[in-house]
């Protein structure tokens, strides 16, 4: 009688240390849709793809469009899944990628029954509700809210997300707790604030946060203070082992 392997879930969120591109897109930049040279990019990926211990091809990532469309994926794909802003899998050894350079990425994940997800949770994706609609997508195939683990990586911080008032007032009103105020007194949004709030009202088991601001730290990529940029990666898979 053979046990079945056991599931480790991973999470990683890299910076701009190391790679292979070159300004404004120093260093480390997997973003393949931001002006870079094609070549550094490849290089970078396959530089991640090394560091977690997978082949490149067990990296899946999405054709981000600040929208909320989620798609269930059992296995790889040869290119980016086309349209898209989240993604679930219950496969073992499959990262689920997730780009940003200011917006937030949440990876999800309910350790138990082997279900993972990645989530691009922009103003506009947080705005119209992806997250609720990536739990939904996660209970389908077996996971339970309860026991969903979350982690929001780094993103534009409320001290730094300045916005017009009406801005700030409409997403408050879909996105409650994402109202804030820079530290200049302007007014703003945290949008990790907004959706800790959410997955908290879901009934969602735990929530962290990477609490670094992209806009403030250098190490991190910041579309909002230097455009053109990189793209950072959240990066969550489950590990099998015996």
């Amino acid at each position: 009688m053979t046990s079945a392997p056991v599931l480790t879930v991973r999470r990683v969120t890299t910076t701009r240390a190391g790679g292979f591109s070159a300004a404004p897109y120093d260093g480390f930049n997997l973003g393949d849709h931001v002006g870079d040279d094609p070549a550094a990019v490849r290089r970078n990926r396959q530089r991640l793809a090394d560091g977690i211990g997978l082949a490149p091809e067990r990296l899946v990532w999405m054709e981000q469009i600040h929208g909320r469309a989620v798609e269930i994926v059992d296995g790889p794909r040869a290119e980016p899944v086309p349209a898209t802003d989240a993604l679930v899998t219950t496969v073992p050894n499959l990262a689920l990628v997730v780009l940003t350079a200011d917006c937030v990425p949440v990876l999800l994940s309910d350790d138990e029954a082997g279900v993972i997800a990645a989530v691009h949770a922009g103003r506009v994706g947080a705005r119209i509700g992806i997250v609720p609609l990536v739990l939904e997508a996660m209970t389908a195939v077996g996971a339970r809210v309860e026991r969903i683990g979350a982690f929001l990586g780094p993103a534009a911080s409320g001290r730094q997300y300045e916005v017009p008032a009406a801005m700030r007032a409409d997403v408050e009103a879909h996105l409650p707790g994402s109202a804030a105020t820079t530290v200049r007194g302007t007014p703003s949004l945290d949008l990790r604030a907004g959706i800790r709030r959410q997955l908290e009202a879901a009934g969602v088991g735990g929530v962290a946060a990477d609490p670094r601001c992209t806009i403030e730290d250098r190490t991190l990529f910041s579309h909002r203070r230097t455009a053109p940029t990189g793209r950072i990666a959240g990066v969550i898979w489950m590990q099998a082992g015996s």
